[in-house]
């Protein structure tokens, strides 16, 4: 009779093994591409082969082109290496973009029924970009419907479960690229966030997400002189890709007046550096004003003592600002871009039905506002900035959770209560993200551990406008010393 143990020993033994490529971090890949050690053709099959066989579990990565095509494509890429043409950082490296963004050629719903066969005829200026760096678009990552709330789920496509467990919220609205590039179906991603999409969704899959600040990679629209909330920046496994996918995206353009004027390089300033001595704020749970799920600050406050071994000061902090007045005004500008972008689809009787009814909210909300509740808000935003920045006098960083709850079930449209506090909006329970969306300055989301279920958080590190280098650094040196992202990987990836 063959024991439990020996059937359990030939079943793994007989488990498709995960290819070394797709394990690569997206710099050693680039590397390997260059040096001819891999073709472009073997790490498109090698990643379709994995998209194929994990994907169905967690539906991360949407409209994925047809092999042929991916495959001729990638063929391209090798004759122009041949050829000793390099187009840059992500030559043949496979990318899927998130579904808000649009992708030439390629079907962009926004996760709604309205949009659903939707075709751009030009690419967003972001994804212009990563093509021109020689990145393939193999398809899009699922995203909620027009982006509205940190759980991914759609009547398009449905909804995107966690990395490290696929009946839980992989967050968003970023929720696909995270979970596509926790589980090794990328080498990087993209998003965006306006309330903390980059943030929460890496959070919830032990990735990093970067909130660049406004204007630092630039973005096209209807409107390019309103200064808005939402920004777009990169996700990776390492500060090293992360930067690398930052350098492809960022830069001036004159498309989009306000961008930052900084040129449009591939060129990385290196991110090693000591950080003896530098002075982080600790601003936590805002003085108990914002509920956290049991072990959420648990998590960080480890995640502080390992600051402090690496030389760091870590001092408590509670800005001298009413955290509800940060969220009231918020909620104004929220409602009036939000509700702006939504309001056509809202009168329009063929489609106002086909919008949820969070999005339904936002242009209500929005119908309610005057030009100068819209400007009292701003002005409410613009005096929180000089507060923040008047703290970053004294801190070189400021800290604070990346998320209030740890990843709930998928099939919740988002948590109604936290440690006993009811939520009165769909968006409240990640209120923790809007004071840095609300500062304009640069986060970054950085992993701080699981909780006994096993579920990832994460914490963001914060810097002065425009100081994402000082950021990447900080997150940089935190990565080396404890390596999360390389240390616990997801369940589906190890068993």
């Amino acid at each position: 009779m063959t024991s439990h143990n020996t059937q359990r020993t030939m079943a793994s033994a007989s488990a498709p093994t995960i290819s070394d490529i797709v394990m690569m971090d997206a710099l050693p890949l680039g590397q390997a591409l260059r040096a001819r050690r891999l073709s472009c053709v073997e790490v498109m099959n090698a990643y379709l082969d994995h998209i194929e066989r994990f994907n169905p579990t967690v539906n991360a990565i949407i409209s994925l082109r047809e092999r042929k095509d991916l495959i001729a494509e990638a063929g391209q890429r090798d004759d122009q290496f041949r050829r000793g043409e390099d187009m840059g950082p992500l030559h043949g490296m496979p990318q899927a973009i998130k579904d808000l963004a649009a992708t030439k050629g390629l079907r962009t719903t926004q996760g709604s029924p309205i949009f659903k066969d939707t075709v751009p005829s030009a690419d967003a200026l972001f994804v212009e970009r990563m093509r021109k760096a020689g990145a393939i678009i193999i398809g899009k990552t699922n995203t909620p419907e027009f982006g509205l709330g940190s759980q991914t789920y759609n009547p398009v496509f449905g909804a995107t479960g966690n990395a490290y467990d696929p009946t839980k919220t992989s967050g968003g609205s970023s929720g696909g690229a995270a979970v596509a590039l926790a589980l090794r179906m990328l080498p990087v991603a993209d998003g965006g966030d306006h309330a903390g999409s980059l943030r929460n969704p890496a959070a919830f899959n032990n990735v990093l997400g970067f909130r660049t600040s406004f204007g630092r990679v630039p973005q096209s629209g209807d409107d390019v002189f309103l200064p808005g909330l939402s920004v777009t920046g990169p996700m990776a496994r390492t500060t090293a890709d992360l930067q690398m996918l930052l350098a492809v995206q960022s830069g001036y353009d004159d498309r989009v007046p306000l961008s930052i004027g900084d040129p449009h390089s591939y060129e990385t300033p290196p991110l090693t550096g000591t950080m003896k001595g530098k002075r982080l704020g600790w601003i936590g749970d805002f003085g108990g004003h914002l509920p956290m799920e049991a072990g959420v600050l648990d998590l960080c406050r480890a995640a502080l003592r390992t600051f402090e071994t690496m030389g760091c000061i870590v001092e408590e902090v509670t800005p001298d600002f009413d955290p509800e007045t940060i969220w009231k005004a918020w909620l104004v500008l929220r409602a009036w871009l939000q509700g702006s972008r939504l309001n056509a689809a809202y009168d329009n009787p063929a489609t106002r039905h086909l919008l949820k009814p969070e999005a339904q909210w936002e242009v209500e909300q929005g119908k309610k506002l005057s030009a100068f509740d819209i400007m009292a808000a701003s002005t409410t935003r613009s005096a929180w900035y000089q507060v923040v920045r008047s703290l970053f006098q004294h801190y070189d960083y400021l800290l604070l959770p990346s998320a209030q709850v740890f990843p709930f079930a998928k099939d919740t449209h988002w948590p109604k209560e936290i440690a006993g506090k009811r939520m009165d909006t769909y968006h409240r329970w990640m209120e923790v993200v809007i004071p840095v969306t609300m500062s304009g300055c640069p986060a970054i989301s950085v992993p701080v551990g699981f909780n006994a279920a096993g579920l990832p958080m994460g914490m963001q590190i914060v810097g002065p406008n425009r100081a994402e280098h000082a950021v990447l650094q900080l997150a940089h040196a935190y990565e080396l010393a404890t390596g999360w992202t390389s240390k616990v990987r997801p369940p589906l990836l190890t068993a």
